[in-house]
């Protein structure tokens, strides 16, 4: 089968596509023939040597990627929710080595949920990292009636933030360009802040919760506009010890978490997908051949919903 390997950490350049042999699964794994993968962030960070390279320098071959939407073509022992020719899709073995930019994956069983069939592989594997990620958060700490704010609303996280915090009956306010304005009060949220001619400090205040994509001076000035005993948690990197002292000043809570591959969350997003409920907007839809293109537009910062790679 074809794959891409990481050579060493640097740019788009370090990825080649080589040929390997199809992976056997294990007791409790699944053998996916990959039909769709999605990029996200992480998979540049870790390309370049930062994001979750520590973990995984030392596999050969390393290969990046965890989103995928395919077919089941072989169950390992112990497997007894899914057969071959399922359709499935999930983030899998997240912050691992998830080895997804492949024409064929093992994966855990327990990672993965069936595919809606109402949605394409694109969009499912549109809806994993990405919308586990703003799941598992927003489960985790915003109730109904909650006031947010989330940051990028227009991007990968943020769009899913977006659907998901209305569907638990939370109050949204999005920052985004002009240019997506409507694209995000189409997702559903009650204010958008066009962050290119507002500073989104002088524009809410009172919040019960911040959902930060962004860090550096967004997520420090993001403090000034939660209440006491609100929080914010940002995702794109570990928080700097200033930033948590200023939190603690004024008695916001401020935590960095990281998404975990988890099966029961993405039966939940795919109940959500077959309703209609959450929608995975894709704006990107590059070849297998064409990975080192899909990182490039990933490395451009300025995409709207979701990146993915077709094989």
């Amino acid at each position: 089968m074809k794959t891409y390997i990481l050579n060493a950490a640097g740019g788009s350049e370090e990825l080649k596509m080589v040929q390997v042999a199809i992976p056997t699964p294990m007791a409790q794994e699944l053998l996916i023939s990959i039909k769709a993968l999605s990029i996200n962030p992480v998979d540049i960070k870790t390309r370049t040597g930062k994001g979750i390279y520590g973990r995984l320098k030392d596999f050969s071959p390393l290969v990046l990627g965890w989103d995928i939407s395919g077919v089941v073509e072989a169950v390992g022992e112990g497997v007894t929710d899914f057969t071959v020719g399922d359709e499935v899709f999930g983030m899998v073995n997240f912050p691992a080595h998830g080895q997804a930019y492949a024409e064929y994956v093992v994966a855990p069983a327990a990672h993965l949920a069936k595919k809606p069939s109402n949605i394409s592989h694109q969009e499912a594997a549109a809806a994993c990292l990405a919308a586990l990620t703003a799941y598992q958060i927003l489960q985790r700490h915003v109730k109904h009636g909650d006031k947010l704010l989330v940051h990028a609303a227009a991007g990968g996280v943020g769009h899913f933030v977006v659907q998901i915090a209305k569907i638990l009956g939370a109050y949204v306010i999005g920052t985004a360009s002009a240019k997506n304005i409507d694209f995000v009060k189409s997702l559903g949220a009650d204010e958008v802040i066009d962050y290119t001619q507002t500073d989104f400090t002088n524009a809410v205040q009172n919040l019960d919760f911040v959902f930060d994509t962004m860090a550096g001076e967004t997520l420090e000035k993001s403090i000034q506009v939660v209440k006491k005993g609100g929080k914010i948690i940002s995702i794109p990197s570990g928080i700097p010890q200033n930033i948590v002292d200023l939190g603690k000043a004024t008695e916001v809570s401020i935590a960095f978490e990281l998404v975990q591959s988890n099966g029961v969350n993405m039966q939940q997003i795919a109940d959500w997908l077959a309703t209609g409920q959450l929608k995975a907007v894709v704006s990107h839809n590059f070849a297998f051949g064409e990975m080192i293109q899909a990182h490039q537009q990933m490395e451009t910062g300025r995409t709207k919903g979701k990146i993915v790679v077709s094989i």
